[in-house]
């Protein structure tokens, strides 16, 4: 069967983004409180449930794997919105605004998977959903030891290129989901 990743991406990237903007419709940009460490503990938190449920195999609260995955790609992008926007920048965004960064980030961030994609051979496509759920854990524990060593590298990527390569494997979960 023939694949087409980019409209895959897209399609998945439709989903999430529409329920970013209603969101933000509805709450507004309250999210440009959070400090970049409870960004990176939201996406720990949602990841987490993942892995919980893809080894219980049971909800308790009814959302299912599919819906963390697209929360873990909204938090991704609000993450490198507030690494590009500064503490005194205003809270509050037009939607329009948004949408256009929304945009922006995720172009950028599909850029970066084909390019990946062509290195890696789209092994990801081979790869277990656990594995991507258990990828996007371990860029999270990195991102806390970078947040802990205030954002310093000696020979690692920073913050962001993580934030890319978590939204990465969470379309590519999503693709594998067959969310449509």
């Amino acid at each position: 069967m023939a694949t087409n990743t980019s409209q895959e991406f897209d399609s998945v990237i439709a989903i999430c983004k529409s329920l970013f903007l209603k969101k933000t419709k509805d709450y507004g940009t309250a999210w440009r409180i959070l400090r970049p460490s409870s960004i990176t503990d939201q996406i720990f938190i949602k990841a987490q449930r993942i892995r919980t449920l893809e080894e219980k195999k049971v909800s308790k609260v009814g959302e299912d794997i599919s819906s963390e995955y697209i929360g873990i790609i909204n938090y991704c992008v609000i993450g490198m919105l507030q690494l590009e926007l500064n503490a005194d920048d205003p809270y509050e965004m037009e939607v329009a605004q948004v949408e256009a960064m929304f945009d922006e980030k995720v172009n950028l961030t599909k850029e970066l998977m084909f390019a990946k994609n062509h290195d890696y051979g789209e092994a990801w496509r081979d790869m277990r959903t656990s594995s991507l759920t258990d990828l996007i854990l371990m860029k999270i524990m990195r991102v806390k030891q970078i947040e802990d060593n205030l954002g310093k590298t000696v020979a690692s990527e920073g913050i962001d290129a993580n934030y890319q390569d978590m939204l990465n494997y969470a379309v590519f979960a999503l693709i594998k989901l067959d969310l449509k």
